[in-house]
């Protein structure tokens, strides 16, 4: 057999997920509105996704959407002011592009560590380190 047909053959004998090109996907938003204020219901799940502790996500979003906002025992997001899902997943787009996204390699294999007093956001995947805001 040729290299050509070889490698083929492998590339068919491949599982699918070697295959897919985003193993990443930036978690959307589900909640609703109580009077004036939003409900995010699944907060703690994107926290969890992103592998970020909550209130690192939650201090952003309420500076970037300049609303007040706290978690519920429950583990709901209130939100004090009507804020459209698809602006809230912008934000999150953003912290995620920001804080978890390895700007070298695209990976979310990425740890916060605090290194001389900075912030640095490490990967895993591929090394590379670059100073982030706190």
């Amino acid at each position: 057999m040729d290299y050509e047909a070889l490698l083929k053959r492998a590339q068919e004998r491949m599982p699918e997920s070697v295959h897919e090109i985003e193993r990443f996907e930036i978690p959307k938003t589900r909640g609703h509105f109580e009077g004036n204020k939003t409900i995010i219901s699944n907060f703690q799940q994107i926290s969890q996704i992103l592998r970020r502790p909550i209130d690192h996500i939650l201090k952003f979003l309420l500076k970037q959407l300049a609303t007040p906002g706290d978690i519920q025992k429950s583990g709901l997001l209130v939100l004090g002011a009507k804020i459209s899902a698809s602006r809230i997943n912008q934000k999150i787009r953003e912290y995620a592009i920001t804080f978890v996204l390895c700007p070298q390699c695209g990976k979310p294999d990425t740890e916060i560590k605090k290194e001389d007093g900075i912030n640095v956001l490490k990967c895993t995947a591929c090394g590379a380190k670059q100073s982030i805001k706190a």
